[in-house]
C-alpha cells in the first residue's frame, strides 16, 4: 500500500485552510471530505463556520487529534503547520498541489512525517 492509499484509510481529517469561499479549494476539499462521510475538522483562524461545521483557529484547538491533515495554505504558512503537526504527533500530512514546495516536503521528512504531495485528495477520493 502506498502513502496515498494508507492516508485515505484515515478516519479523521483536518483541512488547514478550509474556507467558506465556495470558489476556493479550501472549501471544495472540505466539502468533498464531508460528502464522502469522512469526519473532518475545518481549520482557519478567519472563519467561524463552513457548511454548518464549526471552524477552529488552529490544530491545537481541535476537540480531538486528526489521523491526517490536508494542507491548503500557501507554503510560507505550511511550514508552521508542519511544525505544529510534529509537535501534536499528527504524522500524516497531505500537501495539496500549490501548497507543496520541495522545501516543505523536505521539512516534513526531516520532522519524520508521512507526506503526500503531487496529488489532489478530491481526485483520489473519486
Amino acid at each position: 500500500m502506498n502513502h496515498i492509499e494508507e492516508m485515505l484509510q484515515s478516519k479523521t481529517w483536518a483541512v488547514v485552510g478550509a474556507t467558506d469561499n465556495t470558489q476556493k479549494f479550501g472549501y471544495k476539499i472540505f466539502k468533498c471530505l464531508v460528502n464522502n462521510k469522512i469526519q473532518v475538522f475545518a481549520v482557519n483562524p478567519g472563519v467561524s463556520e463552513i457548511l454548518g461545521h464549526k471552524c477552529y483557529p488552529s490544530l491545537k484547538d481541535l476537540p480531538q487529534r486528526p489521523d491526517a491533515v490536508n494542507v491548503v495554505v500557501p507554503p510560507r504558512v505550511g511550514e508552521q503547520i508542519m511544525h505544529e503537526c510534529a509537535e501534536l504527533g499528527i504524522m500524516n500530512i497531505w500537501l495539496q498541489p500549490g501548497a507543496d514546495t520541495a522545501e516543505l516536503i523536505e521539512l516534513g521528512q526531516q520532522l519524520g512525517l508521512n507526506v503526500v504531495s503531487n496529488a489532489c485528495i478530491m481526485i483520489e477520493l473519486k
